[in-house]
């Protein structure tokens, strides 16, 4: 197999307090149908009643809190077996539980509704080389320059060749694309492109194919839907022959805050990504990394964390008539291919096409190239955003290619055919992730990744325009087989553990207290430790980066770190901690991943080795837990800090 950037590298870390240490990183509630309809096993594992400490007295010792008091929970988690276990309802979950499905039973476990997630949000479209003036060739090229060549090459070939039939089988499906004159599907440009390959559905595309998807998913009597389920952790044993494999997810319903386990012999990671590690994200509020976390606690490797990209041009909200139009939390996306159609970007005051002379594909080179020259305008001008215009374009074009964008901004006051956009880059797309080869498969047996949650390698270091839902759709398909496989040949070597994992004592053993709310001042001191982390990611892990402020940065996300582990086994699972604890685990792999590559490529741009150095075009892969790279130690029982947080969480 032939590969671009496939090394794994030897890093250097820093330590939390001193020097440089060098190491080396080896490579229930829901919607849910009764069991009768669709063969899931719902187990009952008796009523033992769980011991627990109580938190208003003291916490977990291991996590250096005072050890005492008790309290018990009377509700033993139910247990749900199914033959496949899908976390996630985008398009690469969906994609791959309706193939599935044909094999055995299927449960889909989504944190909210299933059709919230980055899927729906995905405006643009979907690529694909259909035209007879196009080849798959030119695909391929195109997506290797906008990754700055640290693509792995048969990934992209893979993607690129099969992409086109998976397109057409969606649309056979019944997702319902745009379609010029003559009838055929239409197709747009966008940034990187060299030609029109863009299949879309006006200005809404994920969403369409999220609904296709979901009709489809919804009425398949082999899955099962359980919205509103938190995965918090993935359940793992060991095989016959002492192996790790993955056995599952033990997930908390949102609703009732009780504890589920769900078991498999094969989990798909279908998560997306973590935008909302950053203040400013056009991901909705669900992607808090909730995937790459588990994988990463469950020792998967995870690749190329450091390449964030951060789409050139949301809307921003602040230059608006009416700017409380927004949802909170989540960035409004203003479509790349409002410039492939001929938009054009301008100085705040309207006056300089400032990408004239700055790259010779203008506003449509790749999105890093862009964002960066939208950051440096800003700075020089002391804009706090940029315009995109495209008053010059017709206005039944405009309005009929990008309803949805004009509607909304419409919203908030700028009718986009007389008045240009006001707009600002902001986190869009994790291009790193779950370490997963051309079948989806991770380096734990039984687990699988696809979609955003994982790094195929198709992207390298910046992800082309559309190429996303294209990744998501061609390794949820290829997926299938490697999952069947996986569940057929080891139904005996892992009978024995699959046994153990349904017992309650197992569960007892690894939640050792039960889900637990938080008063008022708990949600607070969570808020400012979530804002907090955003804030340093900002500054120090934004659109360009220098070691100073990124050695500082992990320093304090190392303190984040060990507080919000500890609270986590000391006072209860919650959303609001899992989160936390999630988004803090991302940050950090994205600090340590950030400052181990000595040199600017794609998303990740550092002041101090601007330049692209060949020696440096590899991946970089971490399978060890921060508390041994960082050397992070527990907080003494002793410190000021942990007595804080003790009565904090008392209240």
């Amino acid at each position: 197999m032939t590969s671009i950037g496939n090394v794994s590298r030897t890093l250097h870390a820093p330590g939390m307090h001193s020097g440089v240490q060098r190491m080396t990183y080896n490579g229930a509630h829901g919607v849910r149908v009764p069991p009768s309809r669709n063969g899931c096993s719902v187990v009952c594992t008796g009523q033992r009643r769980w011991a627990y400490r109580n938190m208003s007295c003291g916490a977990q010792q291991g996590a250096g809190f005072d050890d005492a008091g008790m309290h018990t929970w009377d509700e033993t988690p139910e247990i749900v077996s199914v033959d496949f276990l899908v976390l996630g309802s985008g398009i690469a979950g969906l994609s791959y539980a309706l193939k599935v499905a044909e094999f055995g039973t299927v449960a889909i476990v989504t944190k909210g509704k299933a059709k919230e997630g980055c899927t729906r949000y995905a405006q643009g479209g979907i690529s694909a080389v259909l035209d007879a003036n196009d080849c798959v060739e030119s695909h391929i090229k195109d997506t290797l320059i906008a990754g700055a060549y640290l693509n792995d090459l048969e990934a992209v070939r893979t993607v690129c060749g099969e992409g086109p039939a998976r397109v057409l089988e969606l649309a056979e499906l019944g997702a319902s694309f745009t379609k010029g004159e003559t009838g055929a599907l239409h197709l747009t440009k966008e940034g990187g492109h060299s030609a029109r390959r863009v299949v879309h559905a006006a200005d809404a595309t994920g969403e369409e194919i999220e609904r296709a998807l979901l009709f489809q998913a919804r009425k398949h009597p082999n899955i099962t839907f359980y919205e509103h389920q938190l995965a918090v952790d993935l359940v793992t044993g060991e095989d016959a022959q002492g192996q790790t494999v993955a056995l599952g997810a033990d997930a908390l319903c949102l609703q009732s805050e009780k504890l589920s386990r769900f078991v498999a012999p094969t989990t798909l990671l279908a998560t997306g990504g973590a935008g909302q590690v950053y203040p400013l994200t056009t991901n909705p509020l669900v992607s808090t990394g909730d995937g790459i976390a588990m994988a990463h606690r469950a020792k998967a490797a995870v690749a190329n964390m450091e390449f964030v990209q951060f789409h050139p041009t949301a809307l921003h909200a602040g230059s608006c008539p009416y700017p409380s139009g927004l949802e909170p939390g989540r960035a409004f996306l203003i479509s790349e291919a409002v410039r492939g159609e001929g938009g054009i970007l301008l100085s705040a005051d309207g006056t300089r096409r400032f990408m004239d002379g700055l790259d010779p594909r203008k506003e449509l080179a790749p999105r890093d190239i862009v964002a960066r020259a939208i950051q440096s305008e800003m700075q020089c001008s002391g804009s706090d955003h940029v315009l995109l215009d495209v008053c010059h374009l017709p206005r039944e074009t405009v309005l009929s290619h990008f309803p949805n964008i004009a509607n909304q901004c419409k919203k908030m006051g700028v009718d986009i055919t007389t008045s240009p956009i006001p707009v600002i880059p902001a986190q869009h797309y994790l291009c790193g992730g779950v370490k997963a080869g051309l079948n989806g498969e991770t380096t734990i047996p039984g687990l699988f990744a696809c979609g955003e949650v994982a790094c195929s390698g198709l992207h390298g270091a910046n992800r082309l325009a559309s190429n996303s839902l294209l990744e998501g759709l061609v390794f949820g398909t290829r997926a299938v087989q490697s999952a069947v496989d996986h569940k057929e040949h080891t139904e005996s070597t892992i009978r024995d553990a699959l046994h153990r994992v349904k017992n309650s004592d197992d569960i007892a053993a690894k939640w050792r207290r039960p889900p637990n709310g938080m008063s008022s001042a708990a949600h607070a001191w969570v808020q400012a430790k979530r804002q907090r982390l955003q804030s340093i990611m900002w500054e120090a892990a934004g659109i360009v980066r220098d070691y100073e402020r990124m050695r500082r940065a992990l320093g304090e996300i190392g303190e984040l770190y060990i507080e919000s582990r500890a609270i986590c086994e000391s006072y209860g699972i919650n959303k609001e901690l899992v989160e936390l604890r999630n988004l803090v685990t991302v940050g950090e792999l994205i600090l340590s991943s950030a400052l181990q590559r000595k040199e600017s490529r794609g998303g990740h741009y550092r002041v101090d080795y601007p330049k692209s150095i060949p020696k440096e075009a590899r991946a970089t892969i971490i399978s060890t837990s921060a508390k041994t790279r960082l050397r992070l130690k527990l907080i003494p029982s002793s410190d000021a800090r942990q007595s804080t947080v003790v009565n904090v969480f008392s209240k």
